[in-house]
């Protein structure tokens, strides 16, 4: 079994530190001078975890899982950098229980059926209780979150986990079930500045050889986004460039120069992957397209595939602008065949133009409502059989079966649209369509009753009468046909429009 896959503790907490590069007394590798800033600085005691309030409160489910009150198993969700693994490390060091630290990166089913049997047997013979800490549980496949469950169950371990991940998706609902789970949010402003100034004097930090001027501070914590490991670990690399430079202080440009490019905060293959994509779907729904441009940049910037980005686009110019809009289904695929074609990084002008277009272009959610309404009577049995005078008439003996029989040829009508049946029988007069008012659709919502009128042979509706529209008769649109309807809601449809 790999070292770095599982971590067994069975020295009591307290004892002498093991050599480096071995493991430490709590299960994890012990800390050195030269480890990193963030380990160094990990919280001696629970009293030093900050950002967390909502979880340290007396009698609290965290802090009886640190004092090992209670024997309850645990899932920590939070983001990275909120201290899942900190937590980890005050469980093993302030518990007489054995500690078994395991990552999901590396262990397999065996790993885990280890840790169970010898944590069974020690329970028979009297020893002590077992703690199994799994970081990154998410990345366990349902097989190995099965391997948990007897051992959860009967306690035979006490399961502490670690994830990233929403664990509503990323566990399986009898282990979740069968734990506690606590949530972890990420550090405010206020907490990872203290935390970069108690690294800046702590003797386990920079212990006070270098002074940390406040604007390079502020850069830090912007920087960091509520990650402390990533605040600490930019303190450290400013504090390498400030020491090889001569200089005492860590200044806004070391800072700047040390760390030249903010890390964003976005997994690919995570929840801030489905929470980055939502806010840009909602922010072009609200049409605010300074914010979708900004969460496009952020995905851009992490590195996320452009073909899921404008897959997305496309969905939107159909579910959330339609006939609002008709030229939005054409900019977005437009957007999607130049990422085909040109790529990154130039295709992210194409993806600009195309999520301006759609944030600022009119909104309608009538097409998504209709197929919805549609697909729903079909879910739920409505709908017959095809009427005849629709059916196929072109093989032999069809006409023998009454097929076509009936059927009227809308190009006859000078109208274009003549009155027939063409929903099942137990359909007819369902309306799935409902336009909005809004840009193009208002149009279409002139039109739409003069349709239907004519198709199900109701009288026409009431109107003022209309003045012949401009451009020779020709619809707005400039397809060439003639039209007896306009935009302010005159009485037929042109040819071809249906």
């Amino acid at each position: 079994m790999e070292s770095d896959a599982l971590f067994s503790l069975g020295a009591p907490a307290g004892a002498p530190s093991a050599p480096t590069g071995s493991v430490g007394v709590d299960g994890f590798t012990p800390v050195s001078a030269d480890s990193p800033l963030p380990v160094r600085m990990r919280p001696a005691g629970i009293d030093e975890l900050v950002g967390q309030d909502h979880l340290l409160a007396p009698g609290a489910p965290l802090r009886q899982l640190v004092g090992g009150v209670t024997p309850m198993s645990v899932i920590l969700w939070g983001p990275p950098g909120s201290g899942k693994t900190t937590i980890a490390h005050l469980v093993a060091r302030a518990t007489d229980r054995r500690f078994v630290a395991m990552s999901a990166l590396s262990a397999g089913v065996k790993d885990v059926r280890a840790v169970i049997d010898t944590a069974r047997r020690q329970r028979r013979s009297g020893g002590p209780p077992t703690v199994l800490f799994i970081d990154e549980v998410h990345r366990f496949s349902k097989t190995q979150q099965d391997s948990l469950l007897a051992a959860v169950e009967d306690r035979t371990v006490t399961l502490l986990a670690a994830t990233t991940e929403n664990p509503y998706f990323s566990v399986i609902s009898p282990l979740l079930s069968r734990c506690v789970l606590l949530t972890l949010q990420p550090l405010d402003d206020a907490a990872v500045r203290g935390l970069l100034r108690r690294a800046v004097t702590d003797p386990r930090g920079l212990a006070g050889a270098l002074t940390l001027e406040t604007e390079a501070e502020d850069h830090l914590v912007r920087l960091a986004g509520g990650d402390v490991r990533k605040a600490l670990t930019a303190l450290e690399a400013a504090a390498a460039s400030a020491t090889a430079l001569g200089a005492e202080r860590i200044e806004l440009a070391t800072a700047e120069q040390a760390v030249d490019v903010a890390a964003v905060r976005y997994d690919r293959a995570g929840d801030a992957h489905y929470d980055v994509t939502s806010a840009l779907i909602k922010s072009m729904r609200g049409s605010d397209v300074d914010a979708a441009l900004h969460w496009l940049a952020r995905m851009l910037v992490a590195g996320e595939d452009a073909r899921f980005i404008v897959r997305r686009l496309v969905i939107f110019a159909s579910e959330d602008v339609g006939m609002a809009d008709p030229t939005a289904l054409g900019v977005a695929t437009a957007a999607a065949h130049a990422v085909e074609f040109v790529g990154l990084p130039e295709a992210q002008l194409n993806l600009a133009q195309a999520v301006i277009h759609l944030a600022t272009a009119p909104k309608s959610n009538s097409a998504t409502s209709a197929i919805g309404a549609a697909m729903a009577d079909v879910r739920a049995g409505r709908g017959g059989p095809v009427p005849r005078n629709l059916r196929d008439a072109h093989y032999s003996g069809a006409r023998g079966l009454g097929h076509g029989v009936g059927y009227r040829y809308p190009h006859d009508d000078p109208r274009g649209v003549v009155t027939q049946q063409y929903a099942p029988d137990d359909l007819v007069g369902a309306d799935y369509y409902r336009p909005s008012g809004h840009g193009a659709e208002r149009t279409v919502a002139n039109r739409l009753p003069l349709l239907r009128g004519i198709v199900r042979g109701l009288p026409a509706p009431a109107r003022p009468d209309a003045p012949v529209p401009a451009g020779n008769g020709r619809h707005p649109s400039g397809n060439g046909h003639a039209t007896v309807a306009d935009e302010d809601g005159a009485d037929a449809v042109g040819e071809g429009q249906q």
